[in-house]
């Protein structure tokens, strides 16, 4: 969970085009539902639930924050037959992506009846008219079976493209709600969107599903596509726990994804406890000295003959020269390989002890990447997607729908953009990590 300043200032409130006046079909195409299935906008769910902050924030005279609820409104904004929507997948793979694209499209279909959905080709290149990338029309003859493959049927793409060309092409489609599903750049990207369509005074509604297999979202507690990487994860650590002890001082080394937040690392490692040694960007540690990775790693092969160690990509950056920074298409930084960098130290440390290691490497980043989802995640996904629709359907914009407190709300996509989630190392996660591998502190007094 990320980790809030009980006195911040959360500016919580939705946008929305205008009065929602229609009424809400669902009741009508769905037989047996119950009138208790719509949401009134007041209903909220605090942002933190820990109640000696609610006091603390009370008595200094503030309202502590709450998001709105997500779900079907009892009106909604856009008339159906009318509507023309379109979804656009961005950034990196994920496990679950054609599951989120299934449930908007079935959604929008079959219970709000909107004939008029497209898919944007190759992400925010889709928009831009030079790319010459076709539009796919979007049925649930489109998507049947779509949630059993990886990847994405509309493609992706990296990289920033020009805001004012993107909604110009929403506008000659005459788009009435964007459905953009992709993680930090993306979310930035629907932000400028949405800013430049406020400025243009059109009634185009902007709804963003937080997409990051890191789970580093800010203020979302858990990304679709997590708990299938944990799982497939589990998997990689269960193999190198075999080629570990199957050799004498056999070494099992997994690298995972987590450029900036170790929650793959550190939640995989207490799914299948057979880690040893943990290291996530949060949580700095050193190689040589008393305490240091190498020194506890050579305790532990002398006393069991065999260690496990799982590594987040980001971790240990600062044993590289970082002054020379290189970024990729989309703005983020690129890292410099840490387990390239550790396996020649590890093998170098023990060639001059004369202690004759055995080392497996295991990197199952990009299998994971392009995976299809588990069933958690499935049924994850199906309740991001439609909720997404609803939130579209009632005229609400610049809006993720997102997990929080046990909850899916609404959170406005300024309060995520450029920002992160974070291990924190004094919480429950990272402490039960410690206690599952006994690693303790790998820094030097």
């Amino acid at each position: 969970m990320a980790k809030l300043n009980p006195f911040d200032v959360l500016d919580t409130h939705i946008e929305s085009l205008g009065e929602a006046k229609i009424d809400s079909p669902i009741i009508r195409e769905l037989s047996g539902v119950s009138e208790d299935i719509f949401k009134e906008d007041s209903e909220k769910i605090l942002v933190d639930a820990d109640p000696y902050k609610i006091m603390e924030i009370v008595k200094a005279g503030k309202v502590p924050p709450a998001f709105e609820l997500a779900g079907p409104r009892r009106k909604i904004y856009f008339d159906p037959s009318k509507l023309k929507c379109a979804l656009v997948t961005c950034g990196g793979l994920c496990p679950g992506l054609n599951n989120i694209i299934r449930s908007i499209v079935l959604e929008l279909y079959y219970i709000y009846r909107v004939k008029h959905i497209y898919g944007i080709r190759y992400g925010l290149q889709g928009f831009i008219p030079e790319y010459c990338h076709d539009v796919m029309e979007l049925s649930p003859a489109s998507v049947v079976g779509i949630h059993e493959i990886g990847g994405t049927i509309l493609g992706s793409s990296r990289g920033p493209q020009d805001i004012d060309a993107i909604v110009d092409c929403l506008e000659r489609m005459n788009i009435g709600i964007l459905f953009m599903i992709g993680g930090d750049g993306t979310l930035m990207a629907a932000s400028k969107i949405g800013q430049t369509i406020k400025e243009r005074k059109l009634k185009i509604s902007v709804i963003c599903i937080p997409k990051t297999i890191d789970n580093d979202i800010y203020l979302v507690s858990k990304s679709f596509g997590f708990d299938t990487a944990v799982d497939i994860a589990t998997e990689a650590i269960k193999g190198a726990h075999k080629e570990a002890e199957g050799y004498p001082y056999g070494i099992g080394f997994i690298k995972l994804m987590g450029r900036h937040s170790g929650f793959i690392a550190a939640t995989a490692t207490l799914a299948q406890q057979d880690v040893n040694f943990v290291l996530i960007p949060e949580i700095d540690f050193d190689l040589e000295g008393e305490n240091g990775l190498l020194t506890k790693l050579e305790e532990r092969l002398l006393q069991r003959k065999h260690a496990v160690i799982l590594i987040a990509e980001g971790a240990g950056q600062k044993f590289f020269d970082t002054s020379k920074k290189e970024y990729d298409a989309s703005g983020n930084l690129k890292l410099h390989d840490i387990a390239v960098f550790l396996q020649d130290r590890v093998k170098g440390y023990f060639q001059k002890r004369n202690l004759d290691i055995t080392l497996k490497y295991i990197d199952p980043s990009y299998m994971i990447r392009s995976l299809p989802a588990n069933s958690n995640d499935h049924v994850y996904c199906t309740f991001l997607g439609r909720d997404a629709v609803h939130a579209g359907m009632a005229g609400k914009t610049d809006v993720i729908v997102g997990h929080w407190n046990d909850y899916f709300v609404h959170v406005p996509i300024t309060l995520t953009a450029g920002k992160r989630k974070h291990v924190d190392s004094g919480e429950k996660l990272w402490q039960t990590v410690l206690e599952a591998t006994g690693q303790g502190s790998l820094v030097n007094p």
